[in-house]
């Protein structure tokens, strides 16, 4: 994929750069995998905002992904790399022997018409899925299972891989792309290579249009609220935050507060924090 840049016919236009798509080959997408999706604007089922500056942008449908690859054994054709704008990485459509067509996650290299299969059995290829059990060490994978079954849960975004860094017992070990160091039961599923559309996190928006369009409302700094509303605001002109470290609306702590629950179960499967430190 390449970064294209505009003509700078007005000011926002001169530091936006966007996808110029080379990797998408299927413009339509396939109308047995689409579902209509309903806004919320971010709030849940009793109508009360759980996420902030969410509402607008452009509608979408929801492009039914494959993320369990369960299909074991039965190759399948790559028909064409889609665009989805539920997400930063590209799909692939693929059609198997039997007929049925199904959506993954497009990795880099995987192009139309070349073959795909998941199981046990299939080759350590681009594209294929299989246990971590069957995969050498040192391969780079994503869309990786935590449980066996529940489907590919780690590593779905453009441009991301984790390592498979060692097999041992009943775990594997990966290097997420956080540099956290996971083990995962080696039953688990991935799929083998570096998710594709890498380029997408050196595109510039250029322009606060083109976030409502995605469905993002502007974000007011607490400092410049009144103190009604933040606990930062308030004040003659451009003041401190007047309290000993930053927060949140509500008053809880934020920005490096660890939130994670240090009795957690899983805890005992992360060998190395992605900050260097190793978990006791």
């Amino acid at each position: 994929m390449g970064i294209k840049t505009y003509n700078p016919y007005t000011p926002s236009r001169r530091q936006m750069t966007g996808s110029d798509f080379s990797e998408i080959t299927k413009k339509t997408p396939e109308k047995s995998l689409l579902v209509s999706k309903k806004k919320n604007a971010g709030r849940n089922s009793q109508g009360k905002i759980t996420v902030r500056h969410r509402g607008g942008g452009a509608k979408k449908k929801y492009r039914l992904v494959d993320f369990k690859r369960r299909k074991d054994g039965i190759p399948a054709t790559v028909i064409g790399i889609e665009y989805d704008p539920n997400r930063t990485a590209n799909i692939a459509l693929i059609c198997y022997a039997d007929g049925e067509k199904s959506y993954i996650l497009a990795p880099e290299g995987l192009t139309d018409g070349m073959k795909v299969m998941n199981g046990p059995e299939a080759e350590v290829r681009v594209g294929n899925c299989l246990p971590l059990s069957e995969i050498p060490v040192g391969t780079q994978v994503h869309n990786v299972e935590l449980y066996p079954g529940r489907g590919g849960q780690l590593v779905r975004s453009a441009g991301n891989s984790a390592q498979l860094m060692a097999k041992e017992g009943k775990y594997a070990t990966l290097r997420l792309p956080s540099g956290e160091m996971r083990m995962v039961p080696i039953i688990c599923r991935a799929s083998v290579g570096v998710v594709g559309n890498g380029e997408h996190n050196l595109i510039n928006i250029g322009k606060a249009g083109r976030k409502r369009h995605m469905g993002i409302r502007p974000t007011v700094r607490g400092s410049v609220m009144n103190p009604n509303d933040h606990p930062h605001g308030g004040g003659e002109g451009r003041t401190s935050i007047g309290r000993p470290g930053p927060c949140t609306p509500w008053g809880k702590p934020a920005l490096g507060l660890k939130t994670r629950n240090k009795k957690k179960a899983s805890n005992k499967l992360i060998v190395r924090r992605r900050d260097g430190r190793a978990i006791k």
